[in-house]
């Protein structure tokens, strides 16, 4: 037998016991928790929990390179993630006898860092200016209702009565924008100085429809001048109407005012459909309709609502919250009513409305369901007042990952301001948002 000179045996000894360490660290288990891009990740590793006496420290090539770092001293990984994907990281071992010049002992691990969510639905694809029925991806209008001047007691003097203002926007959802889809909402708003009544009309199209975004916009467009109309109309009536015994008189108005509104939006979609041979269903739409005054002895608020979404008069102090209606949601999309279903006219024309009488009103407040899902989640939470008390310090600002609005008297920044509040997020809730807003 051949006597192996000291030279060479200590190096092959050297190979072997790196050879059988390097095979145990990688039949070692070891895995790490997920990442999510711009999340913060922090998770504990210490080189002695895995059992290999003979290991002392451990390195990790590649980290850096997606936002993270481990730091020995702490023994953990953190950082926010940077890049999503399945990363291929080396972990290099160094044994206790480690000496400049002797090698490190490779592993090579997965780090799986899962994208953000934002970033995937951040696409935003305009719609095509030459679609049928085309209409803007965003919109939004502010009505500045300045103060009333009036003569003082006797006449002497003057006198401002402050009124309030009106504000609405509307966004194309996420779940349209990344495939460059059109916004099926819509909304109209009116001042009329004549007889001092505020309109607001919001409507929410199928988003199974294949026009429901002519559909929305027929049915706000035609209710709102059927409502100026009538208004004018009842002119005399509303302005000597201003006790409290005349209330019944004022419902009457409202009553005649909503239903024709409602019939002749619902008989303008019949017509664009029969015009254009196309089914009155490929129109469908929600509707929300709200007509108020006030008068000496309070708001006298009336509203009309088929589909879902919700009509809300709030008041933060002292407390007061009245529903307008009730949601005709469901599981399905089947279970929703809209406009355009005859039996809502022959049926539900008059049962669909609901009045009320109040003092003041922080907000009167329509939306449609692409804020009522994500803000109050369940039907029985739009009645609950603690639920409209966080939606309405949201809009104003109190949720730091959302934009601001400013609801100061005459503040002709709060469109631009509501329209940014829509973008907030939401996860799983991308559909169009549009609200409407009487302060």
């Amino acid at each position: 037998m051949p006597i192996i000179p000291d030279s060479e045996a200590q190096p092959n000894k050297e190979n072997a016991k790196n050879d059988a360490l390097a095979f145990e660290i990688k039949d070692k288990q070891i895995t790490f928790m997920n990442g999510k891009v711009n999340q913060e990740y922090c998770i504990d590793f210490d080189v002695e929990s895995l059992g290999i006496p003979e290991i002392a420290e451990v390195y990790f090539n590649g980290l850096e390179a997606i936002g993270l770092q481990y730091i020995p001293e702490e023994k953990k990984i953190k950082g926010i993630p940077t890049q999503a994907g399945d990363h291929k990281i080396v972990m290099e071992f160094k044994r206790k006898d480690w000496t400049e010049g002797k090698p490190l002992l490779p592993r090579d691990v997965t780090f799986i860092i899962n994208p953000d969510p934002r970033v995937l639905w951040s696409k935003n694809i305009p719609t095509p200016e030459d679609i049928e029925y085309y209409k803007r991806d965003d919109d939004k209008s502010f009505i500045k209702v300045e103060a009333k001047k009036t003569k003082g007691v006797l006449g002497m003097g003057k006198k401002e009565i402050a009124r309030k203002d009106m504000v609405a926007a509307s966004q194309r959802g996420r779940s349209h924008a990344i495939e460059g889809k059109p916004r099926d909402d819509d909304f109209a708003l009116h001042f009329d100085e004549e007889t001092e009544c505020y309109i607001m009309i919001v409507a929410d199209g199928a988003g199974s429809a294949k026009y429901s975004r002519k559909g929305s916009q027929i049915a706000c467009n035609t209710a709102m001048d059927v409502c100026k109309g009538k208004l004018l109309t009842h002119k005399e009536q509303i302005l000597k109407n201003k006790k409290p015994e005349n209330k019944n008189e004022i419902g009457k108005v409202l009553q005649d005012t909503m239903s024709n509104a409602v019939f002749e939006a619902y008989k303008a979609i019949e017509k664009e459909a029969q015009d254009k041979n196309y089914l009155v269903k490929d129109f469908a739409t929600t509707l929300l309709l709200s007509v108020c005054k006030k008068f000496e002895y309070g708001w006298f608020v009336g509203a009309w609502w088929v589909g879902d979404g919700g009509i809300g008069i709030y008041r933060k102090e002292p407390e007061y919250l009245k529903i307008l209606g009730e949601p005709d949601g469901g599981e399905f999309a089947g279970q929703t009513r809209f406009l355009t279903m005859p039996e809502i006219i022959k049926n539900d024309l008059y049962k669909r409305m609901r009045f009320d009488i109040v003092e003041d009103f922080t907000a009167l407040i329509l939306m449609t369901d692409g804020i009522t899902d994500p803000k109050f989640e369940t039907d029985a939470n739009l009645n609950r007042i603690e639920k409209w008390h966080v939606f309405w310090d949201d809009l104003n600002g109190n949720n730091e990952d959302n934009a601001k609005v400013d609801f100061t008297d005459d503040n002709e920044q709060t469109a631009e301001q509501l329209l940014k509040w829509l973008d907030f997020w939401s996860k799983g809730n991308h559909d169009d948002r549009t609200i409407a807003i009487l302060f």
